[in-house]
């Protein structure tokens, strides 16, 4: 039989520098607040496996080492998460401050730490207690400090549990989704937004609510909400080094000689994940396959690790700020995720007294708000002091004085048991399907898809998520918060969806609509396209004995669904200008493959593009009325030009056909433009087109000399928003998968993974860029398992001795 992994294994072990793969570097430290000793084994891929006799202790351990590698990414998720980001940035993060504090955690710590793990409280402060180690130890010897702390002038401070479970960086996004339906509504009115956004199942109301004046609702209602969301950016005035300084703010990249704009709307969390049963594969025992789409930087969101100790022994990747491990596999298992994209945020809008702003009307009566001072430290200015207001659904985000009005954030995900990812511990431990189903029911934020595989052949998928009841709305616009609209409640977690072992051998989900049929309750109705996942679907329902060869080149394949839908309509139809006609002839010949190296592929993009501006035009003639449209549902796009309709005129075909043409020569006019006449310089993937470079958040603030060491790239890219390998419809991408796991259950040492740009955040450790090659190429390493294989590829080891 073909072993596929020794395919990966010779072609990295060649390409490396030569080393001494056996314990090449032994290091043995002495760690006060360790109860036994503690070993690391890195690889040569900068995965850290560590060896721990106990539980605390491997905990511990992860902090530490978490630290070690990913400090200032540690210490800036700190002061985002504690809204302390002003005393760096100055004034210019107050908004951001204030927006983190606004939505803390607030209920009992205790409860909510032992909520995801019976020892949660032991993990995490164990955990919290391995990153200050490493802080003190910083103090000690302050050269271990990254070149970040040194240009800032700042020094990391010190964990506390609530920074592990803030939810500042937690996947909602329903609360602006909310605010674009209600200004859709108010500029198109309902039948328009409908005809152009896809909200599925059924046909939900868009019905404004009694009372309600959405022409109101300020556009910067979510300003405090996005500010705290927003990803952290450095500028030049942030710098204590005035060498290090960049010159102007736009140095920080050349003009792109083509701009795709986001039409078609890209993905932003788009993930994919499946599992096979046996029945479909080589070795006869399931395959579970895993890549998380997220924004693409430096240094990584994601981190790999392998946890050992008595009850653990488990592998795969999470977030450097939390214990455990999010996806991967244990001796008995794999699992994997993508964003089951339910609906847990609700904006409600008040009538205020106008004779006390505090009080907001509720069932006829009045009722104060709370309040809470908090003080804001700000570099270079006096401290602020900031109330902090919350009526009984939530924050208050926004207040109108002068038209008494008042609007708040009701948020599933401040209760307890929703900080992301990190009811994955319950999952690292289990042996059984059963009881992965039993750990799900933890899992509440974000809202996932999570498959299961196991040793004895089951495979499996389970919705989770907290759900709010919604007994008189669905929840798409904004509500009074006068008491008429109530939730009763959360959906309870044994009726959220799920399937075991189907009998096509394979569960496959894209974030795309997957509810059963007649599934009684409402849970969301906007979802990611369907075309990632139909395309996993038709390849997984053809093939038979799947390697894990063929599932690496799944997760990579460029493949556009939309595509072989649309350029097929370019047949019959023929320009008399040369140029255009043949673009025409190159795409009717072209495999509907978004490949590097093709020219068809470039030609395609923009044509694609320019088919959604000039639809979006055409069914939305008002400019002030397109900039609530950035993203329109591409489903109705192919739907009218598949079955055109009166709005192409009176023979809609023709004029169908006429749009197809003229938006295939604006294309071949834009391409030209920017790359000449010659088509072979129109090739999709290249540093002037397609492509990516990971920036560090000192990007903007730094010379180009620094620039070098912070950023990666530029690395051509294929595909785009629409194919399995995500990697948006945007010349410059931003996102796509963070990081890919594949697990081959007939044996755990030929499991695949891959990260980028690297497993460290230090710009000057070797394993900071070293795996962005091989991502950019669609390449793997071996993620071993057993002791026998990782010491084989060790390059250092380090022992932690209390």
């Amino acid at each position: 039989m073909r072993n596929p992994l020794s395919l990966f294994l010779a072609l990295f072990l060649l390409a490396s520098p030569a080393v001494s793969l056996a314990q090449e570097k032994a290091t043995i430290l002495k760690m006060p607040g360790l109860q036994e000793a503690v070993e690391i084994l890195r690889d040569q891929w900068g995965v850290s496996h560590i060896y721990a006799k106990n539980q605390r202790d491997l905990f511990f351990a992860q902090g530490y080492n978490a630290a070690r590698d990913r400090l200032f990414q540690l210490e800036i998720w700190r002061r985002r998460t504690t809204g302390t980001m002003a005393e760096i940035q100055g004034a210019k993060a107050l908004d951001r401050d204030i927006g983190a504090r606004l939505l803390r955690f607030r209920l009992d710590l205790t409860k909510e730490m032992n909520h995801y793990h019976p020892q949660g409280e032991e993990i995490i402060l164990a955990f919290v207690a391995g990153i200050n180690a490493y802080i003190t130890e910083t103090e000690i010897h302050p050269d271990l400090l990254p070149i970040e702390f040194r240009l800032l002038g700042i020094k990391p401070k010190a964990w506390t549990p609530e920074v592990v479970i803030s939810r500042v960086g937690g996947l909602f996004t329903n609360l602006e989704a909310e605010l674009l339906m209600a200004q859709r509504v108010r500029a198109v009115g309902v039948a328009t937004t409908k005809a152009l956004v896809d909200l599925e199942p059924g046909n939900p109301n868009l019905v404004i609510a009694r009372g309600l004046d959405l022409s109101v609702i300020p556009d910067d209602v979510l300003k405090y909400y996005l500010a705290a969301r927003a990803s952290v950016k450095f500028t030049p005035d942030d710098l204590i080094v005035p060498e290090a300084r960049a010159a102007r703010l736009f140095e920080q990249s050349p003009p792109l000689s083509i701009t795709l704009s986001d039409n078609p709307p890209s993905t932003n969390e788009g993930s994919n994940n499946w599992v096979l049963r046996g029945t479909k594969t080589h070795t006869g025992s399931p395959i579970m396959a895993n890549d998380p789409h997220r924004a693409i930087t430096a240094p990584s969101l994601r981190y790999w690790v392998h946890l050992v100790a008595p009850g653990w022994n488990v592998i795969g990747g999470g977030e450097p700020h939390l214990p455990g491990v999010s996806i991967g596999h244990n001796a008995h298992g794999a699992w994997g995720l993508t964003i089951f994209p339910t609906d847990s945020e609700d904006l409600y809008a008040y009538t205020t007294n106008p004779a006390n702003p505090l009080q907001y009307r509720y069932k006829g009566k009045w009722e104060t708000m709370t309040v809470r001072q908090e003080t804001f430290s700000i570099k270079g200015q006096e401290p602020v002091t900031v109330d902090l207001k919350y009526t009984r659904h939530g924050p208050v985000l926004a207040e109108d004085t002068p038209h008494h009005r008042a609007y708040a954030l009701r948020a599933a995900w401040l209760e307890i048991g929703a900080t992301p990812y990190l009811a994955s511990l319950r999952m690292d431990q289990a042996t059984t399907w059963r009881e992965f189903r039993a750990a799900c029911a933890y899992s509440q934020a974000p809202s996932e898809n999570m498959v299961w595989a196991d040793v004895k052949g089951n495979i499996g998928w389970q919705a989770t998520g907290i759900v709010p009841r919604r007994p008189n709305w669905n929840g798409l616009l904004p509500v009074p918060g006068d008491g008429r609209f109530e939730w009763k409640g959360y959906l309870p977690s044994h009726a959220f969806p799920f399937r075991t072992n189907p009998p096509e051998g394979f569960l496959v989900t894209a974030n795309a609509e997957n509810l059963p049929p007649r599934y009684p309750h409402a849970i969301s109705y906007l979802w990611e396209p369907p075309y990632r996942q139909r395309r996993v679907e038709e390849v997984l329902h053809a093939g038979t004995s799947l390697t894990i060869d063929d599932v690496a080149r799944l997760q990579t394949d460029e493949l556009s669904i939309p595509a072989r839908t649309l350029v097929p309509l370019l047949r019959g139809i023929h320009s008399d200008q040369a140029d255009v006609e043949a673009a025409r002839e190159k795409l009717l010949s072209w495999d509907y493959v978004l490949s590097q190296k093709s020219v068809a592929a470039g030609i395609y993009a923009v044509w694609q593009q320019q088919l959604w501006e000039n639809f979006r035009q055409h069914r939305l003639p008002a400019a002030s009325a397109q900039q609530y449209f950035p993203k329109m549902a591409p489903q109705r796009l192919l739907a009218s030009l598949t079955s055109p309709d009166g709005s192409f005129g009176p023979d809609p075909q023709a004029g169908r056909d006429r749009f197809l043409l003229e938006s295939l020569t604006q294309a071949v006019r834009r391409l030209t433009e920017r790359f000449g006449a010659d088509t072979s310089k129109w090739v999709y993937g290249q540093d002037r087109y397609h492509h990516i470079t990971l920036r560090h958040p000192l990007t903007e603030a730094v010379t180009p000399q620094y620039r070098a060491q912070f950023d990666v790239g530029p690395l051509p890219r294929g595909g785009d928003g629409f194919t399995v390998n995500n990697t948006d419809n945007n010349a410059a991408q931003n996102v796509g998968a963070s990081f890919r796991i594949i697990t081959d259950l007939a044996d755990w040492d030929r499991a695949l993974g891959i990260n980028t740009p690297g497993q460290s955040g230090n710009p000057t450790d070797p394993h900071y860029r070293d795996l962005a090659p091989l991502w950019g190429t669609g390449k793997y390493f071996p993620l071993f398992y057993s002791r026998e294989k990782i010491i084989s590829v060790t390059e250092q080891t380090l022992t932690l001795q209390p």
